[in-house]
């Protein structure tokens, strides 16, 4: 694929280069660490990846670090996995995420808006003065260092003092939002037997009430390790009995205490769902996600103390924990707890005007829903304060790039970017230093040996690869959760390139050092940003009677459209009617997730399987995405080769 796009979209200007945060990294780095004074960015990316251990000291000094304990080495094993960062360090997360309150104590630390309040401040002192009070309570509950704290709750600042709360005592947060259906949080939650549940009585999206008492009920009767069920009554409703209130926990004025805890102590358990069996459990750590968020918040996306961070995002996913992380850098950060269409689609952009927000993160699905749906934001909102729209969840399509260059404004920083839950941060993505070219992402991140690589492990340049990172990154997981061998994680990334990560993503990286994505390489289902695998699916639709088995593929389209089908082999004498398609989309959404109901449900004559068994999804993928037969698959692997033309006529039809 050459590189396309030779005049840039957009282009800062010198004194936003001048005043960005990584231009003075740049240049005291070179006086103090060694790093190049000229070259700009590519240059400090080179030597961020050559020189890994002069750089992460570099980014500890620059934001003021603070280790109770002094590190002896910054990688004291660099194999990947299992690198050893800053070890024999100690220090604590939340710690360094309230730190503002020092010296901004009145200013609002969170702004918090729903679908029928206005935004309500937390003052950073107030903030820190309930992580005080609730930290305290856990420990008297007896949460100790290393002990799970879990939340089943909406983006509300409730949810930021809880994780704060865990983290500053030394527990291990985990999340997930309301709108996962009991089933699907305790495939989850069981895994990692959280000793505290926070909960609400329910939540509203949609103009709607949702009661979700029963859900957690259930949710208590299945969780045995439980000491503690804490009730937030975001409806209004009474405790249940035995339950803890939310406000008898956080009312003292108790300043709080952190526990100091080696830097790779586990911080949070996040999960990214594989196609077969319970979503994995990764684990991340305290120090690697200081640090690592510090840069990408800090460098990259360049934040400070006078911005205002807003991200659509639920607890369910990873771009809450980064938003979060916003903190770290004194920004105010904005939690808005509803739909991201209601009461019409200019919902994000009404909040990102009444909030004052300066980094307006979104998803790249509600970007074209917003062209499709013909808006002008530059004109129906005050968007004035905003500098920079960043979108992630799936790749920005060039239309979306022109869209938001042409409706917001002509001077607007479009950050397209991409990670994953895995290492909770972006391999590439926004430089606030480099031009945007239409559907590219600027460059790698400092610190990330991004590259594209072929089969063979060849670096690609200008061409379609695998996204493969090189060295380590200080918040890749430490390890899952019940994995003991560490057998899991190595072949969830390290099976293909040995001691290299692979992600799964198809990507080009052009000859000017910006990157393209071209969306997964393996058969994760990703809607609008939260991954869920095909088997939590399966397990859900199969156990109704009239489906023999079934298939779901998420499949990446050209306008920047995501279509997920389910094929569905029905049981001798079943029939497809309205009734069943209800019956389907009724289990997905009360079990597992209303953002994973198929676009449509097709009948097939069976599905395809390997000789040993497994559904076959990526092929099945490559044919939708109208790859030919011979390159899809292996046709020597499959049980009935038939079965594929299916698909095959279908992707022919559907072109």
């Amino acid at each position: 694929m050459p590189t396309v796009n030779p005049q840039p979209l957009w282009q800062p200007d010198p004194e936003r280069v001048a005043r960005a945060q990584i231009t003075r990294f740049q240049a005291w780095a070179a006086d103090h660490h060694g790093a190049p004074a000229e070259g700009g960015y590519p240059a400090l990316h080179r030597w961020s990846v050559d020189e890994l251990e002069a750089f992460w000291t570099a980014v500890t000094e620059w934001f003021g670090v603070r280790f109770t304990t002094p590190y002896a080495r910054v990688l004291g094993d660099r194999a990947m996995p299992g690198a050893q960062w800053f070890p024999g360090a100690t220090l604590n997360y939340a710690e360094h995420a309230l730190r503002a309150s020092a010296t901004r104590a009145d200013e609002p630390a969170l702004l918090h808006v729903d679908e029928i309040h206005e935004p309500r401040p937390v003052t950073w002192s107030e903030l820190r003065r309930q992580v005080g009070s609730l930290a305290a309570e856990l420990r008297v509950l007896g949460v100790r260092p290393g002990d799970r704290v879990s939340g089943y709750l909406p983006n509300i600042p409730q949810a930021v003092v809880a994780l704060l709360a865990t983290a500053a005592v030394g527990g291990v947060w985990t999340s997930c939002a309301p709108d996962f259906g009991a089933r699907s949080v305790l495939d989850r939650f069981q895994q990692v037997e959280p000793v505290v549940l926070f909960t609400v009585d329910g939540y509203r999206y949609g103009g709607k009430v949702h009661n979700r008492r029963d859900t957690v009920a259930e949710l208590r009767r299945e969780l045995p390790t439980l000491r503690a069920v804490v009730h937030i009554p975001l409806l209004g409703t009474e405790a249940p009995q035995g339950a803890l209130e939310w406000s008898a926990l956080t009312s003292a004025d108790t300043e709080p205490v952190f526990e100091q805890v080696s830097f790779d102590h586990p911080l949070w358990v996040l999960y990214s769902s594989g196609t077969t069996g319970l979503p994995k459990a990764i684990v991340q750590s305290q120090g690697g996600i200081l640090v690592e968020h510090l840069k990408q918040l800090g460098l990259h996306c360049d934040l400070g103390p006078q911005d205002r961070f807003f991200w659509y995002t639920s607890t369910g996913w990873m771009m809450w924990n980064f938003l979060v992380s916003g903190l770290l850098t004194g920004t105010t950060i904005v939690l808005y707890d509803g739909s991201p269409g209601y009461p019409d689609t200019g919902a994000q952009w009404r909040i990102a005007e009444r909030t004052g927000t300066t980094l307006y993160g979104t998803s790249a699905a509600y970007v074209m829903a917003c062209r499709k749906a013909g808006l002008r934001p530059g004109r129906e909102y005050d968007l004035s304060t905003v500098q920079c729209v960043a979108t992630t969840g799936s790749p920005l399509p060039p239309d979306g790039f022109r869209w938001l260059h042409d409706e917001v404004r002509d001077d607007l920083w479009i950050a397209s970017v991409s990670g994953g839950t895995d290492v909770c941060s972006c391999f590439a993505g926004a430089v606030p230093t480099l031009p945007v070219h239409i559907g590219e992402l600027q460059a790698p991140c400092l610190g990330t040996d991004l590259q594209s690589w072929d089969p063979s492990g060849h670096p690609l340049v200008d061409e379609v690869g695998e996204l493969v990172v090189t060295n380590p990154m200080p918040s890749m997981p430490i390890h899952f959760w019940n994995d003991p061998e560490g057998s899991r994680y190595h072949d969830s990334y390290f099976d293909t390139y040995p001691g290299v990560w692979r992600h799964g993503d198809w990507i080009t990286v052009t000859a000017r050092g910006s990157v393209v994505i071209h969306g997964r390489s393996d058969s994760t289902l990703n809607r609008q940003g939260v991954r869920m695998g095909s088997a939590d699916i399966y397990e859900a639709v199969e156990r109704l009677p009239e489906i023999k088995e079934s298939l779901v593929i998420g499949v990446e389209q050209p306008d920047g459209g995501y279509w997920m089908p389910l094929f569905v082999h029905l049981a001798p004498g079943a029939v497809l009617d309205e009734a069943l398609l209800n019956r389907i989309r009724q289990t997905i959404r009360e079990q597992l997730s209303p953002r994973h109901i198929p676009d449509e449900v097709i009948k097939v004559p069976g599905i395809p399987h390997t000789l040993t068994g497994k559904r076959i999804e990526v092929p099945v993928k490559r044919l939708l995405q109208g790859t030919p037969l011979e390159r899809a698959v292996n046709p020597g692997s499959i049980d009935n080769l038939d079965l594929l033309h299916v698909f095959e006529d279908l992707a022919r039809k559907r072109a």
